[in-house]
């Protein structure tokens, strides 16, 4: 087999080749004649492969239930895959047995696991970052509600969930949509007040949470910083600036 990492005998080499090693971006690719090397063309439909893979992908709830917190399992008003990538309203919308099963524990901290445009990112990010977030809500003793898994679901399903809990702030950890490098990052969204009608303004997002990004640790830091500050402050969204590298040193 041959080894698409090696370029072929016949690539003109680019001269930026070696800012690729700060990268992984597409860039310097070289040329074979006036075309795009065959290697980088497989790449890409490689690339592009995982991406739609990852659209398509399903969230293993059997990895959720025997961790350390409680899981209580939903679904949105999106059907199937299908329906959820052809109406996005619907994915914002809890299902109505779904609605019926919340009710208010008024905690401070409502936490949501969604598959959003990436359930491989859910699948492998969501449980290595609550292991560092969770004992540290503990620790200072931050309520938690049950963790809220749901299905087909948007980053605004959280409004209607920490509202049917009475919960002062919502975590919605989701998948965010995949690129052709990063299949499967994870995001955070923090909203203060969680309500149905929010918009995005209102929410402060945490992005790119994976090995290759944003470590879990550094992620959970991050958001627990976040949490403490939302706690603190009372509000999220525009208004709440981003101190978290000036609050670590």
């Amino acid at each position: 087999m041959t080894d698409l990492t090696v370029p072929g005998p016949f690539t003109t080499p680019d001269p930026w080749e070696q800012l690729r090693a700060f990268t992984s971006a597409r860039i310097a690719l070289g040329r074979t004649g006036a075309a795009v090397p065959l290697r980088e063309v497989l790449q890409f439909r490689l690339a592009h492969a995982h991406a739609r893979d990852a659209v398509y992908s399903a969230l293993d709830t059997t990895l959720f239930l025997h961790q350390p917190w409680e899981v209580n399992i939903l679904h949105s008003q999106a059907a199937d895959r299908s329906e959820y990538l052809q109406r996005p309203d619907k994915g914002r919308k809890l299902e109505t047995s779904s609605a019926a099963s919340l009710s208010p524990v008024h905690t401070d901290l409502a936490i949501v696991l969604a598959d959003g445009l990436s359930a491989t990112a859910v699948n492998r990010h969501a449980i290595p970052v609550m292991t560092y977030l969770y004992p540290m809500l503990q620790a200072k003793h931050i309520s938690c509600a049950p963790v809220q898994l749901v299905q087909q679901g948007r980053v605004a399903v959280g409004d209607e969930i920490g509202a049917l809990l009475g919960a002062k702030l919502v975590l919605v950890l989701i998948g965010e949509r995949p690129g052709l490098t990063t299949p499967d990052s994870l995001g955070a969204y923090l909203t203060w007040q969680p309500r149905p009608g929010l918009t995005d303004e209102a929410r402060n997002c945490i992005s790119n949470i994976r090995p290759e990004g944003l470590p879990y640790s550094t992620a959970a830091e991050k958001i627990f910083y976040f949490v403490q500050e939302v706690l603190r402050l009372k509000l999220t969204g525009v208004k709440l600036k981003d101190n978290f590298r000036a609050a670590i040193s």
